[in-house]
């Protein structure tokens, strides 16, 4: 049964640690979030990409519970 889940990709901590994008995701499993989860966040560290520094990315499920999350850090 398809569950929705949350995509949060979040900002570098000296600008705020803001959520800079929210992308909400219907799969039939976490781990296909998860997988959508860390594309959007390797595209988001590309020198190429405009915007914000991209500090972590995390998956949340329809509760708000955080299910994943991964940082520059890790």
């Amino acid at each position: 049964m398809p569950e929705i889940y949350h995509i949060e990709i979040i900002g570098a901590e000296a600008q705020g640690g803001t959520i800079l994008q929210r992308l909400s995701v219907r799969t039939n499993s976490f781990e296909a979030a998860k997988e959508r989860a860390l594309r959007l966040f390797r595209r988001a560290r590309v020198p190429q990409s405009r915007g914000s520094d991209v500090e972590a990315v995390r998956v949340l499920n329809g509760a708000g519970y955080e299910l994943f999350s991964l940082s520059v850090r890790d």
